[in-house]
């Protein structure tokens, strides 16, 4: 018995182990094979690389010359705990392993909640399906985000909250404010959960809380430190066309599910657990998040793409849990009061099968499909002719390169995006001419990357408007080209920049 009780603690953790080695062998692949970005793991990583260096997080991705603090950005000062990390291993794979490492420790509070009132073989089949779920792997799909951090915090305080230990599921979520802002709802819908279940005092002063510090992040603190004295993600969700905040309130429930991509999305979002979450009130702590990327103007929050589903996953599995726990043939709630009913049995073994057929159905849909391709393990021509001319470039050089080289320099140079973006002033905007590039050296990459699941292709701009700034470099602004080779342009500049269009000699 006493090996039995030990290999049950153990299993967690060996769970988190397995799934940290999947997630971090994946992650630096794609980094190897220029499929990261610089938006958004260029940025996060110059924003690291501040922190080590005990400076503010001015990134100059988000404007040329280092201007914009990223605390203006989104609010996400929780980063600087990678900073002694990064400043020992200075380079992109350390935020892509810390990513690994956080969203595999939030296997080992579900895991062991799930074990402890459902027994071994939930244990293993919600380890199993949050470590295999679509939302964590297009997380570690798409580059590094903050919200990494938030995944076992959340995952600590729901456990917590299934043990009844209230207070301390609080404090637990309590860090939520530091990872970004919108988070501070999520920890508001914890406390109002704690409400309806009769802890007022404590709930309502979570609720409080949550709200409170994400108002003061959003209203006063993001505006602050933002070089536009605003805050640039508000316009998210707006009115809309609507007229007014009112009409947009009462259209809100019908928006939130067209087009039917939303729809589809809401419904994937509860997948994993074959729906079991929805019978659970933990599952309302989704709704912020679910809130306002179904509110969103932009269709990207709307899909199963990128990053911002991760902190959903350990929601619905510990709604899940806490949905099944009655039926728990070994726990203590089983709904006649004893520990030997067949029936509840029966229902606990159906409902974790499902969980494991739907965890495999969707498995070769996302991106841990990738992990069986082919491609991801040979390293084409393209790569290789793309590592020989980062080469040439010296370290503490200044650099404007393509979206994909981007995460390859930041380690040793400056690097910004080539061509220049965001249109200063104007987020999202790529109608407008970029800004000249001021860079000493330029590296274009003229070939889209395979970015499966997504589609391959060119951003921020399309491939002819890229080729007519790559030609405006060298017309306009004195740059020549150094090498070239499979579709990537190695340019350089000496001499002052260019201006107003006259031509600079080289020196």
């Amino acid at each position: 018995m006493a090996v039995r009780r030990r290999a049950r603690r153990a299993a967690p953790w060996a769970w988190s182990a397995a799934l940290f080695v999947l997630y971090g062998a994946l992650s630096v692949r794609r980094h190897q094979l220029l499929r990261t970005t610089g938006y958004d793991l260029g940025i996060f990583e110059q924003a690291v690389q501040a922190y080590s260096r005990l400076r503010l997080p001015y990134v100059p991705l988000k404007g040329e010359g280092g201007t914009v603090n990223l605390l203006g950005d989104h609010f996400h000062p929780i980063l600087a705990v990678l900073a002694p990390l990064y400043r020992v291993f200075p380079a992109a794979e350390t935020l892509l392993l810390a990513q690994a490492a956080l969203l595999a420790l939030a296997v080992v509070p579900l895991a062991r909640w799930a074990g402890r009132v459902l027994g071994r073989a939930a244990l293993h089949t919600v380890a199993l399906g949050y470590g295999l779920s679509w939302g964590i792997a297009s997380t570690v799909a798409f580059d590094f985000h903050e919200v990494a951090f938030a995944v076992p915090l959340l995952a600590f305080s729901l456990e917590a909250l299934g043990r009844g230990r209230h207070e301390r599921a609080v404090l637990l979520a309590a860090p939520l404010l530091l990872v970004k802002e919108d988070l501070g709802l999520t920890l508001a819908a914890l406390g109002g959960y704690l409400v309806w279940r009769g802890r007022r005092t404590l709930g309502f002063a979570t609720l409080l809380g949550g709200v409170l510090g994400t108002l003061v992040i959003t209203k006063l603190l993001l505006p602050a430190l933002s070089p536009s004295g605003t805050y640039a993600y508000g316009e998210y969700v707006a009115e809309g066309g609507r007229g007014s905040l009112l009409m947009t309130l009462a259209a809100a429930p019908l928006d939130a599910l067209r087009p039917e991509v939303k729809a589809v999305t809401l419904v994937l979002v509860f997948a994993p657990t074959a729906l079991l979450a929805l019978r659970s009130p933990i599952a309302l702590l989704a709704l912020p998040t679910l809130g306002w990327r179904l509110l969103s103007r932009h269709d990207y929050h709307w899909e199963t793409a990128f990053h911002y589903s991760a902190v959903l996953m350990p929601i619905v599995f510990a709604a899940a849990i806490d949905a099944l726990t009655p039926y728990g043939r070994f726990g203590p709630f089983s709904p006649d009061g004893t520990k030997d009913n067949p029936l509840a049995a029966r229902h606990l073994r159906a409902s974790l099968a499902t969980v494991l057929a739907v965890t495999l159905v969707l498995l070769p849909s996302f991106p841990f499909g990738l992990v069986l391709r082919k491609d991801t393990w040979r390293t084409p021509g393209h790569v290789h002719a793309a590592r020989a001319l980062l080469a040439r470039i010296p370290d503490g050089a200044t650099v404007a390169a393509s979206n994909r080289l981007v995460p390859q320099l930041v380690s040793r140079t400056t690097v910004v995006l080539f061509p220049g973006y965001p249109i200063p002033g104007r987020l999202y905007d790529t109608d407008g001419t970029p800004p000249p590039p001021t860079s000493e050296w330029i590296l274009h990459d003229s070939r889209p990357h395979p970015a499966w699941p997504l589609p391959d292709g060119h951003w921020p701009y399309p491939p002819h408007r890229q080729q007519e700034e790559l030609a405006r470099a060298q017309k306009t602004y004195g740059y020549r080209v150094v090498a070239q080779d499979d579709g990537i342009t190695l340019l350089r500049r000496k001499g002052p920049v260019a201006r107003d269009g006259a031509e600079t000699s080289i020196r």
